[in-house]
């Protein structure tokens, strides 16, 4: 079990050999990445100072990175 599972994973250890990207979402992800970075550090800062503003808006920039902004991007393709 281990060894196919090793053998199943050997295919994505060298990063030159993973899947490649096809479709028409060929996007960085950099955007996303800092989108959700920021929303990250500013829930955290929202928990600790209390305010459920901040935490808010943390998690609401970290739900639009991640799931909103990529839809809207592959629905305007």
């Amino acid at each position: 079990m281990r060894a196919s599972l090793l053998l199943a994973m050997s295919d994505f250890l060298d990063p030159g050999r993973g899947p490649e990207q096809s479709g028409d979402f060929e996007v960085s992800p950099s955007l996303f990445i800092a989108l959700f970075g920021v929303g990250f550090l500013i829930a955290a800062l929202g928990h600790l100072t209390g305010s459920r503003a901040l935490v808010a808006a943390g998690v609401v920039l970290v739900l639009v990175a991640t799931i909103l902004l990529p839809i809207a991007y592959s629905v305007s393709n």
